[in-house]
């Protein structure tokens, strides 16, 4: 089993950047892909970004591609979410999740847990 702590969430202005974590436990990891989500106030949670186990393969919603970069350190048991130009409509709670399988599974699939994610706010 994996468990994941994000972090590196805070409040800045439009056109600003943050960069958030996603630290897991476990020997597994190295072998899960992974994938950031956001839940903004009374919208559904909804896919961002994912990457493979290794690394090789990355996906994109379109809303944050060009500006988004999805990494990860499988040495420190960490995936990464640099933020760039950020915007007012990218306010959300960000949380990560892993599973086996490819970019795609992460994308379509529907997770039973969730961590309690770090709060990301873009003012205008």
């Amino acid at each position: 089993q994996v468990l994941l702590v994000e972090s590196g969430g805070g409040s800045v202005q439009a056109g600003g950047s943050l960069r958030l974590s996603c630290a897991a436990s476990g020997r597994t990891f190295t072998s899960y892909a992974v994938g950031w989500f956001r839940q903004a106030p009374g919208k559904e949670r909804e896919f961002v970004a994912a990457i493979s186990a290794i690394g090789e393969t990355r996906d994109y919603v379109d809303s944050v591609k060009g500006r988004f970069t999805i990494s990860r350190d499988n040495t420190k048991n960490t995936v990464y979410l640099q933020m760039n130009k950020l915007k007012p409509e990218d306010t959300a709670v960000y949380y990560c999740n892993a599973a086996p399988g490819s970019v795609r599974t992460i994308r379509a699939m529907s997770f039973g847990s969730w961590g309690q994610g770090t709060q990301v706010t873009v003012s205008p």
